[in-house]
C-alpha cells in the first residue's frame, strides 16, 4: 500500500530475537516500528514494573524506534498494597480523574520516562464507566499530565468519540484544553454501537462521526502523523486504502479550514484546572504513600466487581457495571481462544460457554496464557468434557504445556503427539 510511512506492533506481542517477517520488510523499506505497550498499567496505584519497562525498552531499541507508546489506564490491581488477591483485567479500565490519581500518574510517567531510551507518548482510552466524584475533566487532567512531566500525548479521536456517546463528554471541549503542541500522534479506529453503548472494537470501519473529531483536531494543529488502529477482521485491500484515504481527507479538510488561524501548534494557554494545587504541585517528591493506597483500594473495589463478581462500589452505574463485565468476560474468552487454539478445536462449540462460566467464578490473575491453562485444569478437575476422546485430548494439551518444559524429548512421544495433532486438525475440518 502505498503512502505507508510508519505502523505500530503492541509491544507485548513481539520477541525482539524473532521479529515477525513483515515486520523485518517493513524496516528494510524504511518504515518506522513504534512498540504500543498495553500492558504497563502506569494508571494503577502500583509503580510500573521494572521487568515491563525493560521489556518495552528492548523493543524500542531492537526496531530502532523514535519513541514508545502507552496508556493512561489501569490494568491490575489488588496485592500487597491491599492484602489481597491479584486480580488482572485483560484490558485498559479508566482512571479516575482525581487529584491521587493524577499524582499517582505522574510519579508512574516519570518513572517509566527515567527508564526508557526515548521518549514516552500515553494514550487516552475508552470507557464504558464513569468513576464517582471526579474532579477535573479529561481535557483538564490530560492537560496537567503533560503540564506536569512533559510527556507526550497519543490522542485517539475515536476514544473522544466513545466517551462521547458512553459517558456524554463533548469532544470539541477536551480538544479545547488539551496542550496542543505536547501531542505526539494520533489514532483512528472504528467501533459499533449496540442498545446505546459504543465499542471502541477496533475491528469495524471508521465512523462519520470520529472522521469529523479528527477533521476538529486537524484545525487547531497540524498533528505530526495519523494512524488507522485495525487489530483484526481485517477488510479487502480496496477498503483499507479507502479508510486510509478518508482520514487523509479529514485531516486535510481540518487544515483548510484552520489554515487562517492556526499555521503552527499555539503557544501554550494558561492552565484551565481551577481546583487548588495538588500536592505533587507543590512538593515535586510525587505522590505519598497514602495517595498510592486510596487509589489501590479503589481500583481493587473497582476490578473485583468487573471479574470476581462482588458488590458494586458506591456511585457506580450497576447497568453499566454489568456491560463492562459482560465485555471483559468475552474479550477473555477471545483473546484465550487465540493464545491456545487447541482449545476451541478440542470443546468445540461447548468453548465458549464453558469458558464464560469459568470466567464469572475465577477472575484472572497472570496472564492470557495462564488463563488457558487454569481453564482447562478447571474442565478436568470437574471432569469435563464428557466425551472420553475429548477429555484426553485436553489432558494430553494441558500436560504438554502446564510444565517449563515439555514433558519429553523422545522422538517417538514427539511423534506420536504430532500424530495427534494432526487428528485433531483432521477432526476440527
Amino acid at each position: 500500500m502505498p503512502g505507508i510511512d510508519w505502523v505500530e506492533a503492541v509491544s507485548e506481542n513481539l520477541c525482539p530475537g524473532h521479529l515477525p517477517d513483515s515486520l523485518v520488510r517493513l524496516r528494510e523499506r524504511g518504515v518506522t516500528v513504534v512498540p504500543h505497550g498495553v500492558a504497563l498499567g502506569l494508571g494503577g496505584a502500583e509503580r510500573p514494573d521494572a521487568g515491563r519497562l525493560t521489556a518495552l525498552a528492548e523493543r524500542a531499541r531492537t526496531l530502532g524506534s523514535p519513541l514508545v507508546t502507552e496508556h493512561i489506564a489501569f490494568v491490575r490491581a489488588g496485592g500487597p498494597m491491599t492484602a489481597s488477591h491479584r486480580l488482572e483485567a485483560g484490558h485498559l479500565l479508566p482512571v479516575p480523574r482525581t487529584r491521587d490519581a493524577l499524582d499517582v500518574l505522574c510519579e508512574n510517567v516519570r518513572i517509566a520516562q527515567d527508564s526508557l531510551p526515548v521518549p514516552l507518548a500515553v494514550e487516552n482510552i475508552a470507557a464504558l464507566i464513569t468513576w464517582p466524584g471526579e474532579e477535573v475533566t479529561e481535557g483538564q487532567f490530560l492537560y496537567e499530565l503533560a503540564d506536569r512531566t512533559g510527556v507526550r500525548l497519543l490522542i485517539d479521536v475515536a476514544n473522544l468519540h466513545t466517551n462521547h456517546v458512553n459517558r456524554g463528554e463533548d469532544p470539541a471541549e477536551a480538544l479545547g484544553e488539551l496542550p496542543l503542541e505536547a501531542i505526539a500522534y494520533v489514532h483512528v479506529a472504528g467501533g459499533f454501537e449496540r442498545d446505546g453503548v459504543w465499542h471502541d472494537s477496533h475491528a469495524h470501519p471508521v465512523a462519520q462521526p470520529v472522521l469529523d473529531i479528527l477533521t476538529d483536531l486537524a484545525s487547531r494543529v497540524a498533528p505530526p502523523g495519523v494512524l488507522l488502529e485495525r487489530d483484526e477482521n481485517f477488510p479487502a485491500a480496496e477498503e483499507l486504502e479507502g479508510e486510509v484515504a478518508a482520514i487523509r481527507a479529514a485531516v486535510e479538510k481540518g487544515r483548510v479550514s484552520g489554515r487562517a488561524s492556526v499555521a503552527a501548534p499555539s503557544a501554550r494557554p494558561a492552565s484551565p484546572v481551577s481546583a487548588a494545587p495538588s500536592r505533587a504541585a507543590r512538593d515535586e517528591t510525587g505522590a505519598d504513600r497514602a495517595a498510592r493506597q486510596r487509589l489501590a483500594l479503589a481500583q481493587t473495589a473497582l476490578l473485583s466487581a468487573l471479574v470476581a463478581g462482588t458488590p458494586a462500589p458506591e456511585g457506580f452505574d450497576r447497568v453499566r457495571l454489568g456491560v463492562q463485565a459482560r465485555a471483559l468476560a468475552g474479550k477473555r474468552a477471545d483473546v484465550v481462544a487465540k493464545v491456545a487454539p487447541e482449545l476451541p478445536v478440542i470443546l468445540g462449540a461447548g468453548y465458549r460457554p464453558a469458558f464464560l462460566e469459568y470466567a464469572r467464578r475465577r477472575p484472572m490473575t497472570g496472564g492470557y496464557r495462564r488463563d488457558a491453562l487454569d481453564f482447562a485444569e478447571r474442565l478436568l478437575r470437574d471432569g469435563r468434557p464428557r466425551d472420553d476422546d475429548a477429555r484426553r485430548d485436553l489432558r494430553e494439551w494441558w500436560l504438554e504445556r502446564e510444565g517449563p518444559v515439555p514433558r519429553t524429548r523422545r522422538s517417538g512421544v514427539r511423534w506420536a503427539r504430532a500424530t495427534g495433532r494432526v487428528l485433531l486438525r483432521r477432526r476440527a475440518a
